[in-house]
């Protein structure tokens, strides 16, 4: 796609292997020296989630002091036909492997992949759930706990810790119904009715933005790399059991 010069939008992540994102990288890197275009962008729609948005404001306003650490939780119903441990990395994880560094203006120089106890529902190559540590270069620690056979429903999580309080993701509006002596609210099957806004309005910011001829305010190509990069570093400590890994950039 690159070779016609036409935009790209790619969904994560860049490519199956880190060989292929760095390729994928170098072309467009060439192509921009050559005609100064950027044509790839990344659908890491987090990014435009109102939520994350107003999370990342808060943290840099510093308001509450210097983030000392990042918790997020990331379950879904069931894990995807053939799951492994690694895929879990690559296509779910890798959301916060580009969410935490971008919340935090940081990179993450080492990680850890941690897990305990599996799942009476895993099966193959999937332990789950598994627990990851992220240290960022600013020493802000954080924590990732993904669960792909959580059974109950889709939950997304992100709280951060600074010096004097605490800023979270607020929770998707759901119907709350009382009846009987107790309280309920539905809890979302998917990722569709949580992220349903940030995928539209992170694809009108790539279409406004090629309908004016400027360059799209999404994830670069190059984001998508530094996510497939932090993914090699959690699979290479999960091979290692669990030991930090540095991150090579």
């Amino acid at each position: 796609m690159l070779r016609s010069d036409d935009p790209v939008l790619c969904e994560k992540p860049l490519a199956p292997t880190l060989l292929e994102s760095r390729e994928v990288v170098e072309a467009e890197a060439d192509l921009l020296a050559a005609t100064g275009a950027r044509l790839l962008s990344m659908g890491f729609m987090r990014r435009f989630d109102p939520g994350y948005v107003a999370l990342r404001e808060a943290t840099r306003a510093r308001t509450q002091g210097e983030p000392l650490q990042v918790h997020c939780t990331s379950r879904t119903v069931s894990a995807g036909p053939g799951a492994s441990s690694e895929s879990a990395i690559t296509n779910s994880a890798i959301h916060e492997l580009d969410i935490i560094p971008w919340l935090l203006d940081s990179p993450i120089t080492e990680v850890s992949w941690q897990a305990g106890r599996s799942s009476r529902y895993s099966t193959g190559d999937l332990r789950d759930p598994a627990f990851m540590l992220l240290r960022a270069a600013d020493g802000t620690l954080a924590t990732l706990e993904l669960f792909l056979n959580a059974q109950y429903g889709y939950t997304t999580r992100c709280e951060v810790v600074s010096e004097f309080g605490t800023a979270a993701l607020p929770e998707p509006a759901a119907l709350d119904v009382r009846q009987e002596g107790k309280r309920s609210s539905e809890i979302p099957a998917d990722w569709r009715p949580r992220f349903a806004d940030a995928y539209r309005l992170q694809l009108q910011a790539w279409i406004s933005a090629l309908e004016k001829g400027e360059p799209a305010p999404l994830a670069t190509g190059e984001d998508g790399l530094r996510a497939s990069q932090l993914a090699q570093a959690m699979i290479r400590s999960l091979h290692s059991d669990g030991a930090y890994t540095k991150v090579i950039y």
